[in-house]
């Protein structure tokens, strides 16, 4: 799938209009329905593609927060050929209790992918959560930047951040 079609793809699929809040608490008049993007074969295929340009030599392991970012962290893994683990947002009180799912060890340098940032104040959470576990997050990568401070607010907390696309690439005006 060339950039073209994937960004009409995900456009198609996953943009809504209406009054919505986000995660972040802002409010807006569109929205970009990840599970509707990501549960498109076709489309997380392409993503797993487009995730993998970033998976340098050195990057070790590949992580995705829950919930959004788990199945984009497998077809990363399946694309690479990396492992992969899942950050979740809090300790269950069962079984090992653990925040991070999979195999990893101290050391690991990680490519940190993410559905959609805005804020990005949960993808930082995450690589706190990494880098306290004694791996390093070499990058962060999103889908979709709605460009609305995460770029600043994940540079500012001392992370590297891309996106796949932008707000702009959808042809989104605010």
């Amino acid at each position: 799938m060339t950039k073209q079609e994937l960004i009409k793809r995900v456009k198609d699929t996953a943009y809504l209009e209406g009054d919505f809040i986000l995660r972040s608490g802002k409010r807006s008049k569109y929205y970009l329905d990840k599970y509707l993007f990501e549960t498109c074969p076709d489309i997380l295929k392409a993503l797993g593609k487009e995730f993998a340009k970033y998976a340098t030599n050195d990057v070790t392991l590949i992580a995705g927060a829950e919930l959004g970012g788990i199945a984009l962290a497998a077809a990363t893994a399946m694309e690479t050929g990396k492992n992969w683990i899942i950050i979740r947002n809090s300790k269950k009180g069962y079984g090992t209790g653990k925040l991070i799912e999979g195999s990893f060890k101290p050391g690991d340098v990680v490519l940190l992918v993410e559905d959609i940032a805005t804020t990005g104040g949960q993808v930082v959470e995450a690589a706190k959560v990494i880098n306290e576990a004694g791996a390093k997050v070499k990058k962060i990568v999103a889908v979709i930047d709605r460009k609305q401070g995460a770029r600043e607010n994940i540079e500012q907390a001392g992370y590297v951040f891309e996106a796949i696309l932008t707000k702009d690439d959808l042809g989104i005006k605010d």
